[in-house]
């Protein structure tokens, strides 16, 4: 049989489709290779198509996608050819007519290749490893290595007090609350009682920063309190702690920090008595 009896065979027997496409790639002078490598469908699956034995595709709904690709390539009505397509699907049942296709595959031709599939896996592992630098450094930066040497206290000066005692803790207790970073990439948190953020990052040395008069229970989390001198109403109070370690949620209100009890002072040596000079008697 001849190749255009075999097509008016498939009009007859209601798949026209097929013999549409096949038709069509006949004109077009392509062989079922040229359009396999066009369209990325199996050869077998495409004389499948031509000859209607849709049983031969994976399922009903490949045989409306890659026909769709087919007629693209041959440029014929895509839209007619999945029309005639799910017509002979309908005809060649045995249980009636076919429900409407819920799902369609693309072009084949869209597949993701392998070198994008790579790129792919390349960006998820990026992702993971910048989530984790995330979160050592800024969620918990106590969990990071100590720095190779201390930091370097800075002097604090004495403040002389001018008036009586009690006026003094009235005037300190009232007073801005001021941290100043004593090292470099200080990383501290303030917050509010209500979690909202009055500043986050890492303060350069001799970097301050004033907790705002309105912040209602304003809290502080930092890996580095030891780095961290800390002034109410401009007078030197104790730091959070002497060592490196990780605090969060602890109060910064002057109130709060004024009841830290304070550093034991070192005793003062004892004076020295002068040796006494001898002195000699004129005979």
């Amino acid at each position: 049989m001849t190749e255009g009896a075999e097509h008016e065979a498939f009009e007859a027997d209601g798949r026209r489709a097929g013999a549409m496409l096949a038709k069509a790639r006949t004109k077009a002078k392509l062989s079922l290779a040229e359009v396999a490598e066009k369209t990325r469908i199996p050869q077998r699956h495409l004389l499948a198509i031509e000859a209607g034995d849709y049983s031969k595709l994976p399922s009903r709904t490949y045989a409306v996608g890659f026909s769709r690709t087919y007629a693209r390539v041959l440029g014929l009505d895509e839209r007619e050819i999945t029309q005639q397509v799910r017509l002979d699907l309908g005809a060649g049942d045995p249980q009636g007519p076919s429900h409407p296709d819920r799902f369609e595959p693309g072009d084949p031709a869209r597949v993701p290749s392998r070198r994008l599939a790579w790129l792919s896996a390349l960006a998820v592992v990026l992702l993971v490893i910048g989530g984790f630098t995330f979160y050592r450094t800024y969620l918990s930066p106590g969990l990071g290595p100590a720095p190779l040497t201390a930091p370097t206290p800075t002097a604090t000066p004495r403040l002389v007090a001018t008036t009586a005692p009690g006026a003094a803790s009235t005037v300190a207790a009232n007073g801005p609350v001021v941290f100043t970073s004593l090292a470099e990439g200080t990383w501290v948190r303030f917050y509010d009682g209500a979690g909202k953020r009055l500043f986050e990052g890492q303060m350069a040395k001799g970097q301050s920063f004033t907790i705002p008069a309105d912040a209602a229970q304003p809290k502080a989390w930092t890996g580095r309190p030891n780095a961290l001198a800390i002034t109410v109403g401009g007078r030197p109070v104790p730091m959070l702690s002497d060592t490196e370690v990780t605090m969060k949620d602890v109060a910064v209100d002057a109130a709060s920090l004024l009841a830290r009890p304070a550093p034991t002072a070192a005793p003062s040596p004892a004076p020295v008595p002068a040796a006494p000079v001898a002195t000699a008697r004129a005979t």
